[in-house]
């Protein structure tokens, strides 16, 4: 069982599991306790602050089963956007602690005085990626691109972790892998045929 977790940071988390219906894959919207100790997968979506994500999670009681489910039991888990970046241990965001789930930080776009009048955040829009290794998540595309729109990126992982990279004034991490935990900085429910293989693979490869 696929299980979106609800945490009121997910924007429409709906439109995700209408994605996962469209490609014959069954999930449920939820935040209790019962549904996500019986789940095979898991995904955490997002959009807004990180503050904000992180005191969602905490309020709902979440965090000590989410932490048994992906570190004890090595429950496979998708954060998407500001989910991603909550599997961090920090934010320039903010001043709240991540899941520290993965040993790296959340940090602004920083693109020097001179490059900031040609860029702007928060980076919206269609971009490429560029694979960094051979992985399933990424199996049957074909130059694939990918719906973006952040102000923030991870930055300082482990570069063996790291499988996609995409470029908005620099190149950021569009894409990591350690073990279980999955996390793409992009939105799949507004890529269209990409998202919809990404989330194909995950389900069938994770």
């Amino acid at each position: 069982m696929i299980v979106i977790i609800d945490y009121q940071s997910a924007g429409n988390p709906n439109s995700i599991r209408n994605m996962l219906k469209h490609i014959g894959l069954d999930s449920t919207i939820s935040s209790a306790a019962d549904d996500i100790e019986k789940a095979d997968k898991l995904i955490l979506p997002g959009i807004g602050a990180f503050d904000s994500g992180m005191k969602n999670l905490r309020d709902s009681g979440l965090i000590p089963l989410l932490n048994h489910k992906v570190m004890v039991e090595k429950a496979s888990i998708l954060g998407i956007c500001l989910g991603m970046q909550l599997f961090t241990r920090k934010s320039e965001e903010g001043s709240t602690p991540g899941l520290g789930w993965i040993d790296a930080e959340t940090v602004r776009f920083n693109f020097g005085e001179t490059a900031d009048r040609k860029y702007r955040t928060p980076h919206m829009g269609w971009n490429s990626i560029t694979l960094k290794q051979d992985n399933p998540l990424y199996k049957n595309m074909v130059d694939p691109r990918f719906y973006f729109a952040h102000s923030y990126h991870v930055s300082g992982i482990n570069s063996d972790n790291i499988v996609a990279t995409s470029t908005y004034g620099y190149e950021f991490v569009a894409s990591y892998i350690r073990d279980n935990i999955i996390g793409v900085q992009f939105h799949p429910k507004k890529s269209h045929k990409f998202g919809m293989v990404l989330l194909k693979n995950f389900a069938e490869f994770y």
